[in-house]
């Protein structure tokens, strides 16, 4: 396993930003940024040998802060949206930036994935990030410090340890909004991606993306990937939630998990390159995002980003928990830690084992 460091720019105010490689025995490649703590790429061997870079990405530090749709940084506080920015905790309701709409908060106005984290090599395979959200940020209270580590593996298995402690009582629900793309950043739409998630139902959402408070069964409906199918299947059919997101944009109600246990929750395969990849959690839900807002925007090499041309699987609580106590709730109390784990593991199939 090795280690690496190189210069990737400066933040405006002219503090420099750094780029961490992990190398593992196989050739397995993972870059962070302290900036976000973005996960910049993950290259690996295809089923014929060839180098493909799984993450769509940017190449400079002003790409990542002016263009991003969040490509592959961390997200909080509090990840995903909250109707009306409005944070009730016990008598007193916070206001929180409105940066969707003008009418409610979203990935807690890019807070996290636009600060420059501090690295530290803890060790030979993993790196640990952190950073302090003031008090009063954005609207969510409480000092509240953050660690996130990244370790690979030799087995393929990119960890993700989430660790966060605020002063008082506050709401916590980071995540790593990567787009994963099996053909490469430069591989066209992730249509033909072959996915499959452990879910019976979806949180089902109002026209801002809201959660009504319904659990939308997937039964019979085009959001039923309980048996892996390509996505571009029944992306276009006439259901009003796919309206909504225009394909795919959706909160999938893990099935229940009351040990805590970090289990396998979904799994992504490519019959054009033999990659596959395994996602697990602890969390009760993951957000299944397809870039359908996507607009062509230069990424990596300037490769356009197409729509669609990337998938997102956020492990996460489900969206708008402070409006909805019937959810699993994120509120954790003055000291009380929230700490969540999330594997993304690597394969790679052989040529003659592939459809």
């Amino acid at each position: 396993m090795s280690i690496l460091r190189r210069d990737f720019g400066a933040m405006p105010d002219g503090s420099p930003v750094y780029e961490y490689e992990l190398e593992n025995r196989s050739g397995l490649k993972v870059s962070i940024l302290t900036l976000g703590a973005t996960l910049r790429s993950i290259v690996i061997k295809d089923k014929t040998g060839v180098e493909r870079d799984l993450l769509l990405g940017f190449d400079t530090v002003e790409d990542y802060l002016t263009r991003h749709d969040y490509q592959g940084v961390i997200v909080g506080p509090v990840a995903n949206r909250i109707a009306k920015g409005e944070l009730p905790i016990g008598t007193k309701t916070y206001e929180l930036v409105k940066n969707e709409k003008d009418k409610l908060c979203l990935h807690s106005n890019a807070e996290y994935n636009t600060a420059n984290w501090r690295a530290l090599i803890a060790d030979a395979d993993r790196i640990e990030f952190s950073y302090v959200h003031p008090d009063g940020a954005n609207g969510f209270p409480g000092e509240i410090r953050n660690t996130v580590s990244y370790t690979l593996t030799d087995d393929g298995e990119l960890k993700i340890a989430y660790h966060a402690v605020s002063d008082r009582d506050t709401y916590l629900n980071l995540t790593n909004h990567a787009y994963f793309n099996l053909n490469g950043y430069d591989g066209g739409d992730v249509l033909g991606h072959i996915v499959r998630i452990d879910s019976d139902a979806i949180t089902e959402v109002d026209p801002d993306s809201i959660p009504t408070g319904r659990l939308y069964p997937v039964e019979g409906t085009p959001f039923d990937f309980r048996a892996e199918k390509p996505i571009g299947r029944d992306v276009n059919a006439d259901d009003p939630q796919l309206l909504i997101g225009g394909g795919y944009d959706h909160n999938f109600c893990l099935r229940e998990n009351p040990d805590r246990a970090c289990r396998e929750v979904a799994r992504v395969r490519s019959a054009e390159t033999g990659i596959n990849m395994q996602v697990f959690t602890d969390l009760p839900g993951v957000q299944f995002y397809i870039g359908n807002f996507l607009h062509g925007q230069p990424g990596k090499e300037n490769v356009p980003m197409i729509k669609r041309a990337g998938l997102c699987l956020e492990t996460q609580f489900y969206p708008d928990t402070p409006h909805r106590p019937e959810f699993p709730s994120c509120l954790f109390k003055k000291g009380q830690p929230f700490d969540s784990e999330t594997i993304y593991r690597f394969s790679v199939d052989k040529e003659n084992e592939t459809e």
